[in-house]
């Protein structure tokens, strides 16, 4: 094969890689459910990202699979906003082919509308999670995720409607009763309907927040003896060692990290590495594939979350919260690295700093094992724990003399008021600073379009369009056949009477 055969090979593979991918679930393998989908479809992943609501976005999924994640789930989508909101649709569709084997959560309680968003989906996943795990308060508003686990009948039609309708297996993430006999009953009616997988988180719809506590690992045991199908297991997954005790302890066929997998994206992997390196591989696959700002500070605030806690960094601190693009972020990112390098590689030793707290008498550094520079798991108090540790601060507060706080005209504010004084302030430096960029048209005093190809105003530029029989992309002022004809008949008109002229002048 010559080097000119070769290369047209290739281009064809590209151009057929791209054709076929998403791959309508029509075209795929016949429907296998159980453990033919557990290991067929799904290559029997042991290790497993959860859905997790403006997190596990694109690029996060893509770092842990680099980093030993064998399944990933989306974040939990709304089935209502998915079918009705187009651009909400297209961001949450963001994938590509190396983001398989892949589970699309959504929530909701209306089985028809769960099932058009689904049928929306399928074609770019491996199969259609519902939530019935969420204990928020938003969920209990919206009436879905774990405030649907009383209404079996409404569960059951979801669930079988799904799974006679989808081209791709229907799975369920649920939370335990107090009552063990009550969830495997809650789990074999699931299964029934037609799930072809469940995920068990080992804790109740009240355990959440700061009353977390211990995910009982003995009831997920329970349910996986009393079903039939895959079950994956959810709760107290802080380390690698955690996921190997809980196979052991549960027999389950895989175990679901989150909050530990927030913390440490490389824990599928066994590793702990700097906290710079992790944040930096994360904001390279960015560039590539870019996430909401929202969601990209919320990652590295996790990963940085030991380190930034320390008075010597509240300037970083700072400056991550008020970071808007992936090179703001990269540059605290590479502050700290430098600041902390020499002392992760032996060239100066480490002393313990006190934390960035209220409590002026705070402790030395979180009482951590390994450095702060190190990815590592964030460990909740015992609620009991929390409890007390609350009341000895409101204690603590009441015996202070209470700060007080004043805006620039020296009147009394409150400290919540005084940062949304502060917040305002940014936004409209901000503002002003668009507003100092303007249209380049003569006495025009709009603001010029950030995209546009001329440097104008929407007006402006759509006149210069006209006159001259050009585009702007930015503004896309020719990008329907109206806009193109309505210029066409304006430069014949244009043409027209120059010829007049012409003819007035010659006669």
């Amino acid at each position: 094969m010559t080097k000119g055969d070769q290369e047209h090979r290739n281009n064809d593979t590209d151009s057929n890689d791209n054709q076929t991918f998403p791959i309508p679930a029509s075209l795929r393998q016949p429907k296998l459910s159980g453990y033919e989908f557990y290991e067929k479809v799904l290559g029997s992943p042991k290790y497993i990202v959860a859905p997790m609501v403006d997190a596990s976005e694109l690029a996060w999924r893509l770092l842990c699979r680099r980093h030993g994640a064998q399944l990933c789930y989306t974040p939990m989508f709304h089935s209502s906003c998915f079918v009705k909101d187009i651009k909400y649709r297209k961001e949450a569709l963001q994938s590509c082919p190396e983001d398989r084997p892949l589970l699309f959560q959504f929530c909701g309680n209306d089985p028809n509308t769960i099932l058009e968003a689904a049928l929306l989906a399928q074609d770019h996943c491996d199969g259609i999670d519902i939530n019935l795990g969420c204990p928020q308060a938003i969920a209990k508003r919206g009436h879905y995720g774990a405030f649907l686990q009383d209404e079996w009948d409404l569960l059951e039609e979801i669930v079988s409607t799904l799974h006679q309708h989808l081209s791709v297996p229907v799975t369920c993430k649920i939370r335990v009763f107090d009552d063990v006999d009550k969830t495997i009953r809650y789990a074999q009616m699931l299964e029934r309907a037609g799930a072809q997988l469940l995920t068990v988180h080992g804790r109740t719809r009240e355990q959440k927040g700061p009353l977390t506590g211990i995910a009982d690992w003995s009831i997920i045991k329970t349910v996986r003896e009393s079903v039939k199908v895959p079950v994956f297991a959810n709760g107290n997954i802080c380390c690698i060692q955690d996921v190997h005790r809980c196979i052991e302890q549960t027999g389950v066929d895989g175990v679901m990290s989150a909050e530990g997998n927030l913390q440490n994206p490389f824990i599928f992997a066994g590793a702990s590495p700097t906290i710079w390196d992790v944040s930096l591989e994360y904001l390279d696959i960015l560039n590539e594939y870019p996430a909401p700002v929202g969601y990209v500070r919320g990652h590295l605030f996790k990963i940085l979350h030991h380190l930034l806690l320390l008075k010597s960094n509240s300037k970083e601190r700072d400056d991550m919260a008020l970071a808007h693009s992936n090179d703001e972020f990269r540059a605290v990112v590479n502050q700290l690295a430098v600041k902390f390098k020499p002392y992760h590689e032996g060239i100066k030793p480490w002393t313990p700093e006190e934390k960035n707290d209220n409590n002026e008498d705070n402790v030395l550094d979180c009482n951590l094992k390994i450095p702060p520079w190190i990815c590592q798991p964030y460990y909740r108090l015992p609620p009991e724990e929390h409890k007390q540790m609350m009341e000895e601060k409101v204690k603590l507060a009441e015996s202070r003399e209470k700060k007080q706080y004043f805006d620039k005209d020296g009147n009394s504010i409150s400290r919540k008021g005084l940062k949304k004084l502060k917040r305002l302030e940014r936004r409209a430096k901000v503002r002003n600073e668009r507003l100092g960029e303007i249209c380049e048209e003569d006495k025009c005093a709009n603001t010029k379009g950030l995209k546009c190809e001329f440097n104008l105003c929407r007006h402006c530029c759509r006149n210069r369009c006209f006159e001259n029989l050009v585009n702007c992309i930015g503004h896309k002022i020719f990008s329907t056949r109206c806009y193109d004809k309505r210029a066409i008949d304006a430069k014949d008109m244009e043409n027209n009477r120059e010829v007049d002229d012409d003819i007035m002048e010659a006669d």
